[in-house]
C-alpha cells in the first residue's frame, strides 16, 4: 500500500500561496522566493498546455504529476491537489476534462496572485 504524503492544510484566508511553507522552501532569500514564483508561473502554462495537447493518458499524467511537484514546491497545495486529481484521472476522457477545467481555475487564481506576492517579496 502507498503511503500518503503529508501535505500542509490551506487555510481559507491564506490565498493561493502558502506564504510560510515558501519562506521554508527558500530559506527566507526574497531573491530565491521570486525566482521559483516566475518558475513555477512559466511551468504551470507548459503543463497545462501540455495537458490540454496531450494525446494518450501517460503524457496527461506526466504533465499533471510535474505540475504537482512544482506547485507543491511554492506552497500553492491548491493547484497541487487539483493536479493530483487531474494525474489519477488521466484515463477517462469526461473525468480528465472535468479535473483540467478546474487545474485551469486554480492555476488562473495562483497566477492572478504572483504580482501580489512577487510585490512583497521586494528587498
Amino acid at each position: 500500500m502507498k503511503k500518503s504524503k503529508a501535505q500542509p492544510e490551506v487555510r481559507p484566508d491564506s490565498g493561493p500561496f502558502d506564504r510560510a511553507h515558501l519562506d521554508r522552501m527558500t530559506q527566507g532569500d526574497l531573491l530565491l522566493a521570486r525566482e521559483v514564483l516566475r518558475l513555477f508561473d512559466s511551468q504551470a502554462e507548459r503543463q497545462l498546455e501540455a495537458m490540454a495537447s496531450a494525446d494518450n493518458a501517460k503524457a496527461r499524467a506526466e504533465a499533471a504529476h510535474t505540475l504537482k511537484g512544482a506547485a507543491r514546491g511554492v506552497g500553492a497545495f491548491a493547484v497541487a491537489r487539483t493536479a493530483e486529481d487531474v494525474e489519477a484521472c488521466a484515463k477517462d476522457d469526461p473525468a480528465f476534462a472535468s479535473s483540467l477545467a478546474r487545474l485551469k481555475a486554480r492555476v488562473a487564481e495562483a497566477r492572478l496572485a504572483l504580482p501580489d506576492i512577487l510585490h512583497l517579496l521586494r528587498d
